[in-house]
């Protein structure tokens, strides 16, 4: 895990988590549904189970039956979660933020309804962002939410949209008005009640979990289902970036330790010319570039998750962390096939997977060029975007 402090109430939270993970959720996505979909049923049991950890469960206030942790702990549970899968971590992102917005945003109603549900791990949602013609600048979304009386009707489409399948609920970022800064709105869409097509998209990696397209079709959603006021999911959604960037790189750095971990094992037990190929200096010499990769990833994650609990804008230092330790994660897992020579390019071994996991890390909650413009704009004041 690298050695950085931690305090007893961490290292007890982390370790319990760690034994859960190892003995009851390793097998099921190294083997069992290794490449293969995990039906939501069985998502839902792990998500439950997850939530008693800490994780979903650890974004939202005691007051409301949540755990109510610091950021800074959520990130290292969360980290160990990646680092077993980058497949699991996906749905416990989702359902963390989706708690979050609830919490902070929805209308005591909507907060009562589907609040306790996300917290218990009972519940999924999806939050709908991109589209697709839209990425990174949410100012051009184009979905639409036309006011119908005491309605909205909305109509639209989205894309790269993660527990898609799985969603219970759906809180989408609709144009309510033609204003690009001020014109922009959440609403929470019920599937039942406001239902929206769903089709899975078919990726290089991470296709144990749900990433989908939602085809919104004259959708009728009361007013009252808004999420924030009207006008402000522009506000809102780049305040929650922030968080959700530091999220992500956890799951770069996930990917870069667990390719690490395998690298170690295999490196002190291969043997070749009379030797294991962990003395052989070339071997020792990318070990430790990983290894040093690893742990300025977990540093600069960390430095976020820190600033974020402290209250002290952290949009570069996000950027930082997301764009490093995503990067990162691509050369660790590529130097992990490396060592394993021949064997890493087979499926009896999982740097194989990582190494295609660790090729989408870099593209999720904005590009590796996009954090570049972010950190770039922070550092001089003028907006290459």
């Amino acid at each position: 895990m690298g050695h950085v402090i931690r305090t007893e109430e961490q290292l007890a939270a982390i370790d319990g988590l760690k034994r859960f993970l190892d003995a009851e959720i390793e097998p099921i996505f190294s083997k069992e549904y290794r490449d293969k979909f995990v039906p939501k049923e069985q998502m839902g049991a792990i998500m439950r189970q997850l939530s008693r950890f800490g994780l979903i469960s650890g974004t939202v206030d005691e007051a409301h039956g949540g755990m109510g942790l610091d950021w800074l702990t959520m990130i290292m549970l969360f980290e160990e979660v990646a680092t077993t899968s980058a497949d699991l971590s996906v749905p416990v992102l989702i359902n963390s933020f989706g708690a979050y917005m609830v919490q902070q945003l929805a209308p005591a109603h909507l907060r009562e309804r589907y609040l306790p549900g996300l917290v218990s791990g009972e519940l999924f949602c999806s939050i709908g962002i991109s589209e697709p013609d839209v990425g990174s600048n949410v100012l051009e979304i184009k979905t639409r939410a036309r006011r119908d009386g005491d309605h909205f009707i909305l109509n639209g489409e989205k894309t790269w949209i993660s527990n898609g399948s799985y969603s219970d609920f759906l809180i989408c970022t609709c144009r309510t008005g033609d204003d690009p800064r001020r014109g922009l709105t959440h609403f929470l869409l019920d599937r039942k009640e406001h239902p929206y097509e769903v089709r899975d998209i078919h990726k290089i990696a991470w296709n144990s979990q749900s990433t989908a397209q939602i085809f919104l079709n004259d959708v009728r959603v009361p007013a009252s289902n808004m999420i924030g006021n009207e006008g402000e999911a522009l506000k809102n959604t780049l305040s929650m970036f922030e968080r959700s960037r530091v999220f992500v790189a956890a799951q770069g750095l996930g990917i870069g330790r667990r390719a690490l971990e395998e690298s170690v094992r295999y490196a002190t037990d291969r043997k070749q010319h009379g030797k294991v190929i962990a003395g052989h200096q070339l071997i020792a010499a990318m070990l430790a570039e990983m290894a040093t990769q690893v742990d300025a990833s977990r540093l600069l994650v960390y430095r976020a998750a820190s600033m974020i609990e402290a209250g002290v804008p952290a949009e570069m230092e996000a950027a930082m962390a997301k764009y490093f330790a995503c990067e990162a994660a691509v050369t660790i897992a590529r130097q992990a096939v490396q060592i394993h020579g021949g064997n890493g390019v087979t499926r009896e071994f999982l740097v194989e997977k990582l190494a295609r996991e660790a090729i989408v890390a870099p593209i999720p909650e904005g590009t590796t060029q996009i954090q570049q413009l972010l950190i770039a704009r922070a550092l001089t004041g003028v907006n290459a975007f």
